[in-house]
């Protein structure tokens, strides 16, 4: 038995899980992403912070776990681990990865939760019926999500490259879409539990996050996504933070946002 499954294995009820997913096979244009887990671990422990969320959480005294990366020699793996995760009755914060891991990630949650709503932050729609001939794309995973009926709503928050095909797709899974240009601090959601949260690092202006493979301009920044989750008041039951590529990152910083975001997407979980 590994030491992953080991750690599993020592979950509590209603902590919160910290997992790597190392695994980039269905990125397009850049690989990368699936050496960014052990890079936002790094600057989740870094000494140039601690362990405190807003909210005045102290992480360190918080039913926390960190099992490390799943062990993957497939990409349905990723859906096992979760399955098996979930089943010690915790929660998870997954670190990716390319955005194609949140099809099996959200595909394990599905077992235990009905009706899940996804909030998806992100810069594209990632709703190609077939993006590059590959049906599991990064670029296709919210196509796959919604067509297999894994989610009963999806909201979308940021996205700034929607083409003809992907607003067909939205229309055809009856997509929520708030697009960049209509964006707004303070905006309500129209948030519904349990709720499961995508962050795609490339909602981000370049300028905040560096660290990613696709660059699009005019995105939001980090207090932007920090008010969102303020805002949250739901159940939030399960969350990734994604496509972090630390061969584009500059000094650490996208690694520095991502951990800020993990530890106040914990907080909020753990508040229920």
């Amino acid at each position: 038995m590994s030491d992953f499954q080991d750690r599993v294995k020592s979950l509590i009820p209603d902590s919160v899980a910290i997992v790597g997913v190392p695994f980039d096979d269905n990125s397009s244009y850049l690989k990368g992403a699936a050496e960014g887990p052990k890079i936002i671990r790094e600057a989740y422990h870094s000494e140039s912070t601690n362990y405190y969320a807003e909210d005045g959480t102290n992480l360190l005294d918080a039913p926390v776990s960190e099992l490390g990366d799943m062990p993957l020699t497939s990409y349905a793996d990723i859906h096992q681990h979760t399955e098996n995760i979930l089943a010690r009755g915790g929660m998870m914060v997954s670190l990716g990865g390319d955005h194609s891991i949140t099809y099996q990630l959200v595909k394990g949650h599905s077992r235990y939760f009905d009706w899940l709503t996804i909030l998806q932050l992100d810069a594209h729609g990632d709703l190609y019926d077939n993006f590059d001939e590959n049906p599991y794309s990064h670029a296709s995973t919210f196509a796959r999500i919604m067509e297999e009926g894994l989610a009963k709503r999806l909201i979308q928050v940021g996205n700034r490259t929607l083409n003809d095909h992907q607003r067909e797709q939205a229309k055809r899974f009856g997509v929520d879409i708030i697009e960049m240009k209509d964006w707004k601090p303070g905006k309500k959601l129209p948030l519904e539990g349990p709720l499961y949260l995508s962050i795609d690092l490339d909602v981000l202006d370049p300028a905040y996050a560096p660290g990613v493979s696709h660059y699009e301009p005019g995105g939001m920044n980090v207090r932007d996504i920090l008010g969102i989750l303020g805002q949250i008041n739901v159940p939030l039951i399960g969350a990734d933070i994604v496509e972090y590529n630390p061969s584009r990152d500059f000094h650490n910083m996208t690694a520095m946002v991502s951990a800020r975001l993990c530890k106040e997407i914990i907080a909020k979980m753990l508040k229920g």
